[in-house]
């Protein structure tokens, strides 16, 4: 029978506390599966702790494993991105992250659902991690938002902990060529049968969330961006709302100069609307700016990812 070729991708920024611990719980689970061929490839966001080194020692010990280092930091995205794009000799890739919230032991169930023929086998969280009642709210409002406004459905609770087969590897390696890659959409843009998968993220082992809010927040911004037009429709919406409540502030006037013989005295209030209309204005020309600072980027074309070291054991 022949063995299911696997490559695990592990995105890593500043993780040298736990990356020893990590590397051993990933091997004994390869280790316990007979019909599988299994390596890993570590992608090394540029950081600035001694991960490059551990990562050097762990892959001069072990043949499975190679390490891609990146020239400067990509993020987490352009990382997974990275490993797919030199994994698609695999059958199959598992994407996880290194922190061991991920936990490896569901490796097995993972490829179980793709035995069974599942092209995309993406886990969901059952618990987390205490976190701030900020991020929190700020994560379910904007997949809230998401939901709301994008076509394609998104599951609020989904991780990048993903099994993917070799037929959509290549389609997101080789047809997908965004700038601003927001991965959980994209897969379930993508298409093909898909499966889920439940787990309870465990306690950080060391270290702390490399995900601050600003990233959040682009990571967001990307989200909406990539599956969703609706933000600018908006504008036209609230042009229409805008329009009408002139017109009847225009009939109103209108009807208390020829009633009244004069026209009422309240500066105030027309200072304040044009305030408010100015800011609306504002507020939708910002949203056409993003959008179009979007294609900037698109059509600049640049790498979205630059490898400055190739870590393996024969030296390349």
């Amino acid at each position: 029978m022949q063995k299911i070729k696997l490559r695990i991708i592990v995105p890593i920024f500043n993780e040298e506390d736990v990356l020893v611990q990590f590397h051993h719980r990933v091997c004994a689970v390869l280790d316990s599966l007979d019909t599988v061929e299994g390596s890993i490839l570590y992608v090394l966001d540029k950081s600035t702790d001694q991960s490059l080194a551990i990562l050097r020692g762990i892959v001069a010990k072990d043949q499975r494993t190679q390490a891609l280092s990146m020239s400067s930091r990509f993020g987490h995205q352009m990382a997974l991105i990275a490993g797919i794009e030199n994994s698609l000799d695999a059958d199959a890739i598992i994407m996880m992250d290194g922190d061991l919230q991920h936990p490896p032991e569901l490796i097995p169930e993972l490829l179980s659902e793709y035995k069974k023929g599942v092209e995309v086998v993406y886990t969901v969280r059952a618990d987390t991690e205490k976190i701030g009642l900020v991020r929190k709210s700020l994560g379910r409002a904007f997949y809230a938002i998401l939901g709301r406004i994008s076509n394609v459905p998104i599951n609020a609770n989904a991780a990048d902990f993903r099994l993917i087969s070799a037929k959509v590897a290549a389609t997101i390696g080789n047809d997908v060529k965004e700038q601003n890659v927001f991965l959980r959409g994209l897969f379930s843009w993508i298409g093909f049968s898909q499966a889920s998968v439940s787990y309870v993220a465990e306690q950080r082992v060391a270290g702390h969330s490399k995900y601050s809010l600003h990233r959040m927040m682009q990571l967001a911004l990307t989200g909406i961006l990539s599956f969703s037009t609706r933000p600018l429709k908006l504008g036209m919406a609230l042009g229409i709302v805008f329009a009408i409540l002139a017109l009847v502030l225009l009939v109103f006037t209108i009807m208390s100069y020829f009633l009244e013989n004069s026209i009422p005295s309240g500066w105030t209030t027309i200072v304040v609307l044009l305030l408010f209309f100015n800011a609306v204005q504002l507020f939708v020309i910002g949203i056409i700016g993003v959008y179009i600072g979007a294609i900037y980027e698109e059509v600049k074309a640049r790498p979205r990812y630059i490898i400055e070291e190739v870590v393996s054991n024969n030296g390349k």
